[in-house]
């Protein structure tokens, strides 16, 4: 059974921030919400960082956060913002 610190871009310190939430094998973040999930782990780690978000949709999808970051950054963006989770501006 994988791990969700064997999926590409999550490692010890994503993994240790996801089993607080209960997302532990793999398979649990593969087919959740990454917008849920970045909400959950927000209830408990309010300065979860934005990174963490590229790095779930990464992991799902197989690619580098840096590339969803790069790609996708204005469409998640505006999602939070809908959410009530966007960042808030320095």
């Amino acid at each position: 059974m994988q791990t969700v610190g064997q999926l590409k871009g999550l490692g010890q310190k994503s993994s240790e921030m996801l089993a607080k939430i209960g997302i532990d094998p793999a398979g649990q973040l593969r087919t959740a919400d990454v917008f849920d999930v970045y909400a959950r782990l927000h209830q408990v780690m309010p300065n979860v960082p934005l990174n963490m978000l590229y790095a779930l949709i990464g992991a799902q999808e197989n690619l580098p956060w840096q590339h969803i970051k790069n790609e996708r950054k204005t469409e998640m963006l505006l999602r939070l913002d809908n959410m009530g989770l966007a960042p808030k501006r320095k």
